[in-house]
C-alpha cells in the first residue's frame, strides 16, 4: 500500500509518522518551501498526548512545553468561577501540554526526516487538483502528479481537497469574534502551571506558560472580542500583524490581584489577529481513495483546547485503520465512522461556548460580580458541564485511561 500525505501541519505530520510506524509506505506533500516555527501558542490534551506517546515522542515534547495542573475559569472581575485540575493531577496517565505550535510543529518535521527520510517529504509542493477513483487517487502539483493507493488531504481549513470535492461550500464562517494572540515574557502566575480563562462570550482573555525556564515565563495569550453583526473584518490568517489599538482599549481595566492583563499584551514583541472561524459539519470526508483529516474535515472553533488533539486523533485512527484492516475501502469507511460524528458534535459545541460557557452563565447572572459563586452557579452544574464537554471530545478520565491503544504494532502484538 502507498499513501500520499498532503500537508506538513500536526495532522499531516501525525498521520505520516503514525502510517511509517505501522509499516506503511507513505509521501508527505507540503506547500510551502520551508517549515518554520510560526504560531503562537497550543494546548494538546491527554488523548493527543497518548498518541504522540505511543509514537515515541514523549521526551520530545515535554521538553518544549508545560504541563498545566489546573484550568480557572475567573468573570471580568477576576472572581473566580470554577476550578479543575488538568492532566497527571487530574489522575490522567498521560500529561496535558501547552506548547508553541510551531515548535511542536517542526518537533513532528525532524522526527518525520529522520524516520521517513528526507526522500519522502516534498516541499514546495501546492496541491492544484484531485482526482479519485475506485482502487486509487490522483493529485497534481506544479511539479507533476503522483498516484497512490490513499491520498490524506490534510491541507487546512482552505484545502483544496476540500474545495475540489465541495466547490460549493464557499469560505469560512465567521462567528463576528476577533482573536489577538501573542506570546510575552512576563513573570509566571499562580505558580507558573495554571490556564486562566477570564471573562465571558463577548469579551475574554485565555494566558497560560508554554516554557518556564528563568526568572520569566513565556505566556500564551489570547484577547477576544466579539463585534456587532454585519461588521466585516479581513481574511483569516494567523501571521496577519494586529495594531494593539483595536482591542486593549477593551482589557485596560483587567488588572487582577494575581494577573495584570494589560502588562501581558504590552510585553509581546509581535501580537497576531484572527476571525475566529470554523465550517459547518459535512455528511462525508471519503471519495473514493482519497479522503480528509484535521481542519481540512473539521475546522472548528479554538475553544476547549481541541483543534490540534482532534487531527492528531484523526491521524491515529486513519493509520490504524489501515494497518489493520485488510480491505482498504472498510479501513477508511471505519476512520470515518469513528470520527466524523465525533468531531461534529465538538464543532457545534464549540459554537455554543463548549465548556467555557460556565463563564457566560456567570456573567448573565451576576453581571456586576459575585460574592459567593455557590450562591450563583450550583457546584453540581459546573462539574457536569466539564464532564459532559470531555466525554463528548473523548478525554473523560475513565475512558481515555482504560480505552485500547491506537497502535497498530500493540494490536498485532
Amino acid at each position: 500500500m502507498r499513501v500520499a500525505v498532503i500537508g506538513g501541519g500536526i495532522g499531516g505530520l501525525t498521520a505520516a509518522l503514525s502510517l511509517h510506524a505501522a509499516g506503511i509506505e507513505v509521501e508527505l506533500f507540503e506547500a510551502v518551501g520551508e517549515v518554520k516555527p510560526l504560531g503562537v501558542g497550543i494546548n494538546l490534551l491527554p488523548h493527543a498526548v497518548r498518541e504522540l506517546t505511543e509514537l515515541g515522542l514523549a521526551e520530545a515534547l515535554a521538553a518544549i512545553g508545560v504541563a498545566p495542573r489546573e484550568l480557572i475559569y475567573a468573570n471580568k472581575f477576576g472572581q473566580e468561577i470554577w476550578r479543575e485540575a488538568r492532566g497527571l493531577a487530574a489522575g490522567y496517565k498521560w500529561p496535558q501540554i501547552s506548547l508553541h505550535r510551531g515548535r511542536l510543529q517542526m518537533m513532528l518535521y525532524d522526527a518525520a526526516l529522520a524516520r521517513l527520510g528526507p526522500g519522502q517529504i516534498h516541499l514546495g509542493h501546492r496541491a492544484r487538483h484531485f482526482e479519485t477513483g475506485a482502487d486509487r487517487a490522483t493529485v497534481t502539483f506544479d511539479q507533476g502528479g503522483i498516484t497512490a493507493d490513499v491520498i490524506i488531504a490534510a491541507d487546512g481549513i482552505h484545502s483544496a481537497a476540500r474545495a475540489r470535492l465541495f466547490p460549493q461550500e464557499g469560505p469560512p464562517k465567521w462567528n463576528q469574534r476577533i482573536l489577538w494572540r501573542g506570546v510575552s515574557f512576563a513573570p509566571a502566575f499562580l505558580g507558573g502551571h495554571s490556564m486562566v480563562m477570564a471573562g465571558h462570550q463577548a469579551q475574554k482573555f485565555v494566558c497560560y506558560p508554554i516554557v518556564t525556564a528563568g526568572p520569566l515565563a513565556e505566556i500564551n495569550w489570547i484577547a477576544e472580542l466579539i463585534f456587532p453583526e454585519g461588521h466585516l473584518w479581513r481574511r483569516e490568517d494567523w501571521n496577519r500583524a494586529a495594531d494593539l489599538n483595536d482591542f486593549l482599549p477593551a482589557f485596560e481595566s483587567w488588572r487582577f490581584p494575581w494577573l495584570d492583563v494589560p502588562a501581558i499584551i504590552r510585553a509581546a514583541d509581535r501580537v497576531f489577529e484572527y476571525p475566529m472561524v470554523d465550517r459547518d459539519p459535512l455528511d462525508r470526508w471519503t471519495f473514493g481513495r482519497l479522503t480528509l483529516l484535521g481542519d481540512a474535515a473539521h475546522p472548528m472553533f479554538p475553544i476547549g483546547s481541541n483543534g490540534a488533539s482532534q487531527a492528531i486523533l484523526d491521524a491515529r485512527t486513519l493509520a490504524f485503520e489501515l494497518a489493520t484492516k485488510d480491505n482498504i475501502d472498510t479501513a477508511l469507511a471505519n476512520y470515518e465512522a469513528a470520527r466524523r460524528p465525533a468531531t461534529t458534535q465538538i464543532v457545534l459545541a464549540n459554537r455554543g461556548n463548549g465548556p467555557e460557557q460556565v463563564m457566560q452563565i456567570a456573567e448573565t447572572r451576576a453581571p456586576d460580580g459575585f460574592d459567593d459563586i455557590n450562591a450563583i452557579i450550583d457546584h453540581t452544574e459546573l462539574e457536569d458541564i466539564a464532564r459532559r464537554y470531555k466525554l463528548m471530545a473523548g478525554f473523560d478520565l475513565e475512558t481515555l485511561n482504560n480505552r485500547p491503544s491506537l497502535s497498530a504494532k500493540a494490536q498485532r502484538a
